[in-house]
Order: structure tokens, then C-alpha cells, then sequence
């Protein structure tokens, strides 16, 4: 291979990784797709309450839950109280 394909191939593989990082840094900034993780996090610690409530043990394949499920869960356990609560007051 000559210095010219060499510095092709090297800008080829440079262009690639730099994509690479454009796309993750896109996705890590997109709005729905931060709303949508943080959904799916709190679908697992939703399901760790169950298991603990039905004294299920976890499988080797199910994820555990992270910090950002438990508080996404926990928030939206709070908001549907205070509207339980308001409609309760409003009775």
C-alpha cells in the first residue's frame, strides 16, 4: 500500500469514529430518547416492586434497577397522589 492509500485509508477510519461519536453524543442529547430510557428504567424498578411484593426472585438475565428508575418511579408515584389528592379534596 502507498503513503497516499495509507493516509485514505487513515482519513476513511477517522471519518467513521467521528461519526461514531456525532451519533452517540446525539443520541445522549436527544430529549425523547432521554424521556424514553428514563421510561424504560422505570419499567425495571416497577417490576423490582413486584418481585419484592410477590417474593419473586430476580432472573440472571432481568436488569437491575438504576437510580434514574427509582426516582423517575418515585416522581411519578408523588404526581399521582397529589392529583389523587386534589380530586379528593374537590369531593
Amino acid at each position: 500500500m502507498s503513503a497516499a492509500e495509507d493516509i485514505q485509508a487513515d482519513i476513511v477510519r477517522t471519518r467513521a469514529e467521528l461519526q461514531a461519536a456525532v451519533d452517540e453524543l446525539s443520541d445522549r442529547l436527544n430529549p425523547k430518547a432521554n424521556v424514553l430510557r428514563a421510561l424504560d428504567e422505570a419499567k425495571v424498578a416497577m417490576d423490582d416492586v413486584r418481585r419484592r411484593v410477590t417474593r419473586e426472585e430476580r432472573g440472571p438475565d432481568d436488569p437491575e434497577p438504576t437510580t434514574t428508575g427509582w426516582v423517575v418511579l418515585g416522581a411519578g408515584a408523588a404526581a399521582a397522589a397529589a392529583i389523587v389528592a386534589g380530586v379528593a379534596r374537590k369531593l
